[in-house]
């Protein structure tokens, strides 16, 4: 390797895989956790009282909701500013402002303070839940790729696992305690991105797309632990160099993207990718999983009439399934495929949601206590068996596969816009859930049973696979003009890699060891950031 210095200490290969998973999964991590700390703040007597919201839903709904809206702003700042800042820079601003809101949030006196570092926390998240999934997929081997950002996804259950315990236990303590500690522990994720994230390396896609080559080549190499010369690294970075060139060379502009013109040189697909990325996005706060995460105990407490305690402890509890069950998906995601997980996630929810519906309405129409308390308890099962869908189905693949079916050109842009869908989506669920409860009841889970429902079809219609292929094997499947329904194409649904993407890299391969047909790198001093 060129230079005297070694950089990342010295770590490459697996080891440095682990290291940028373990700075991308903290992220991730802080993103559940966060998730998770206002359900246990919302119902503490202190907080209540010391910001003058006890007993009115809609400021309670404000304050916990409006965090979602400096999330949507950090997205979207992700999409505009992202692509110049890189992948890295990109998240040491987001930890920086979350620290920032984090302080803010801990230190509270008034609902002013407390909703302002609501805010500010949200923007950092944004920029940050933007990023990261995109920096893992961006530099992982294509057989890690989904392996490892479903592990984010898991880890992102482990924050909102370990914060539901947290505010179990804290619960105890009583006074401002219960709340502030819980929103202190923040600082503990903060610092460990503070740690890691400036000394791990650059996206190599990213790099090549700002025509810097030799350091692409410099990390490709480290991430697969060959040198540069290696035919593998070699074939890497000119599929890469490939795919960035084709893009701009035949990529619409912003202006024939949006007026729904295409370039007259070639095709990308860019706009029906980046739809169905924004799409997938916009779908996972369909299917109600903000109904429950943000307000499982305040649901069991309303309709389930459940006490305080014992709605705090079923929480922790369902926390600990939800990650067994996106734990889970690790083991089938690549096997499986993502089309067939979002599929099984979205109909089971689907029959999640109309069995707690059937079950809440017969204890509305019970005619005794006793009798009313069996139906609804009975619900909650099915609040479990939601979790253990979505879990299983939809918290990984929802955010590995808008990383992998958009273009490099718009990777960043595209998931910016669709993590900002999300978080404007989950702003307005999160809003409306506690006015939903109180206003029509069990009819409210009728509305995510039907949203649920009509997710099957769309993903079995429209939806690719991109298990066990490399980001450019899709750009060459969306730039050889494929049809927008999927649902026929063998090749298309299959979860293993298209033989022929396999053969060709393998011709690929043979060419280059035999006609030293790429121009290898240059073997020189260089700057990695």
């Amino acid at each position: 390797m060129a230079g005297t210095k070694k950089p990342y200490f010295g770590l490459r290969g697996t080891a440095l895989t682990a290291w940028l998973t373990v700075a991308c999964a903290t992220d991730m991590t802080l993103f559940g956790y966060d998730q998770g700390v206002f359900s246990g703040v919302i119902v503490s007597d202190d907080f209540l009282r010391l910001h003058s919201i006890a007993g009115q839903s809609e400021l309670i709904s404000i304050t916990t909701a409006i965090y979602n809206i400096g999330c949507f702003l950090g997205a979207i700042a992700a999409a505009i500013y992202g692509d110049h800042l890189g992948r890295k820079r990109t998240i040491i601003i987001g930890t920086t402002i979350m620290a920032i809101g984090a302080a803010l949030q801990t230190t509270s006196y008034s609902l002013a303070q407390m909703i302002v570092g609501r805010i500010v926390a949200g923007i950092g998240n944004g920029l940050n839940t933007s990023t990261a999934p995109v920096w893992q997929a961006d530099s992982a081997k294509s057989s890690w790729r989904g392996f490892l950002v479903v592990v984010e996804c898991v880890m992102n259950i482990v924050g909102f696992c370990a914060v539901n315990w947290i505010n179990y236990g804290m619960s105890f303590a009583g006074g401002s305690a219960a709340w502030r500690v819980p929103l202190a522990i923040q600082f503990v994720f903060i610092v460990i991105l503070f740690a890691t994230v400036p000394w791990l390396p650059e996206s190599p896609r990213w790099l090549m797309g700002r025509d810097r080559e030799i350091e692409a080549t410099e990390i490709v190499a480290l991430i697969e632990d060959r040198e540069i010369d290696d035919p593998v690294v070699v074939l890497l970075v000119a599929d890469m160099r490939w795919a960035v060139e084709y893009e701009r060379e035949n990529a619409p502009t912003w202006r024939e993207l949006f007026s729904g013109k295409t370039s007259s040189k070639g095709g990308t697909g860019t706009l029906q990718r980046a739809f169905l990325g924004i799409a997938c996005f916009a779908m996972q706060q369909g299917t109600g999983i903000n109904v429950t995460s943000y307000y499982l105990p305040t649901l069991l407490i309303e309709s389930v009439n459940l006490g305080n305690e014992t709605s705090r402890l079923l929480t922790a509890c369902n926390s600990v399934q939800y990650l067994f069950f996106t734990a889970l998906a690790l083991v089938f995601v690549e096997r499986l495929g993502r089309r067939r997980m979002l599929i099984t996630g979205a109909a089971g929810q689907a029959i999640s949601f109309v069995l707690i519906a059937a079950l809440l309405s017969q204890s509305e129409m019970a005619t005794t206590d006793a009798e009313r308390e069996v139906w609804a308890s009975a619900s909650i099962a099915f609040f479990f068996s939601f979790f253990s869908f979505f879990g299983f189905g939809w918290m990984g693949c929802s955010w590995l596969y808008p990383t992998e079916i958009v273009s490099l050109a718009m990777r960043a842009k595209a998931t910016g816009i669709g993590v900002a869908t999300n978080w404007i989506i989950n702003f307005m669920v999160v809003l409306v859930t506690p006015i939903g409860i109180d206003n029509i009841g069990w009819k409210f889970y009728i509305i995510w049973a039907i949203l649920n429902a009509c997710f099957v079809p769309i993903i079995y219609l429209f939806y690719p696979e991109t298990a066990n292929r490399r980001l450019e094997d899709i750009d060459r499947y969306f730039a050889e003009g494929q049809h927008v329904i999927v649902c026929f194409d063998k090749e298309a649904t299959s979860s293993k890699r298209p033989e022929r993407f396999a053969i060709q890299e393998a011709n690929d391969m043979q060419k280059h060891q035999s006609d030293d047909f790429l121009e290898k790198p240059r073997q020189e001093s260089i700057h990695v950031e």
